[in-house]
């Protein structure tokens, strides 16, 4: 069976500059991406400001379920609250989900972050799906590493398929060695290794082999940081692409980062 994902951070469906509705031409790019499941973070459940400043611009619904609509299923993880609204982590699966549970894994009072976990019932049977948004300081995504860790240990079996996917804000590329050990799972960009020549020569007889990065993915219109993620157990990545440019741009300041896989 395939399956094609896509992990996207929509910065509250606001532009990253002047904060101009983007709802709709989000919902609109999300279809164009024909995604079987999408990994959404910093999700608008609620905001009672842009609602009243940009009435007609803004969906009475919440974001997630504007983006569902009638053919997709949906699940909201709340993290950050405020007096005029919330946001948080979103999953939209055109296949049922079968359970969420959202963990609160904030590390200090400044940061709300979670770990949204769906079980999908696809035609191939359960995937255990992880929405992740970590923290902006090194120690507190550590610390929530090792959260998302037992919660994937804890919470589905040991042969079960896997994906994990959101904003790490792993711009040092610090944590994916311990995810690949501890879970074993696959960064959808590891097998995108560089072409041979003279400095993959040298790395090889030095026996210090090809570092596997992942894909640069922030600022949208010319990624540079590397902090969006896609890990997978269970299933072969055929393809994965990182969408970025001045149409994306526009909709926020990360680019999304599609993926086809395929269940073993």
């Amino acid at each position: 069976m395939k399956l094609r994902i896509a992990t996207y951070n929509i910065h509250k469906g606001v532009s990253s500059f002047g904060s101009r509705p983007r709802v709709h031409a989000l919902k609109q790019a999300l279809n164009s991406m024909e995604a079987d499941v999408f990994f959404l973070q910093e999700v608008q459940g609620r905001h009672d400001r842009y609602a009243t400043r940009h009435a007609g611009n803004w969906p009475e619904l919440s974001q997630h379920q504007f983006f569902a609509g009638d053919s997709h299923h949906c699940a909201y993880g709340m993290n950050a609250v405020y007096d005029h609204g919330h946001h948080g982590n979103a999953l939209i699966s055109c296949y049922p989900i079968a359970s969420a549970r959202n963990q609160d894994v904030s590390d200090h009072a400044y940061e709300a972050r979670g770990i949204l976990h769906c079980v999908v019932q696809s035609p191939a049977g359960e995937l255990h799906c992880y929405v992740v948004h970590l923290g902006l300081f090194a120690g507190s995504r550590k610390r929530q590493t090792e959260a998302l860790i037992a919660a994937v240990e804890g919470s589905s079996p040991p042969d079960a398929p896997v994906i994990i996917a959101g904003d790490f804000n792993d711009w040092t590329n610090q944590l994916s060695d311990t995810l690949r050990k501890r879970l074993g799972v696959t960064e959808v960009f590891d097998t995108n290794l560089p072409a041979r020549g003279f400095g993959t020569y040298l790395r090889q007889l030095s026996g210090r082999g090809v570092k596997i990065k992942p894909a640069r993915t922030f600022p949208a219109a010319l990624p540079w940081l590397r902090l969006d993620r896609i890990y997978v157990r269970g299933m072969k990545v055929e393809s994965a692409q990182v969408l970025h440019g001045p149409l994306w741009a526009r909709l926020s300041d990360h680019a999304p980062i599609v993926a086809t896989l395929v269940l073993e």
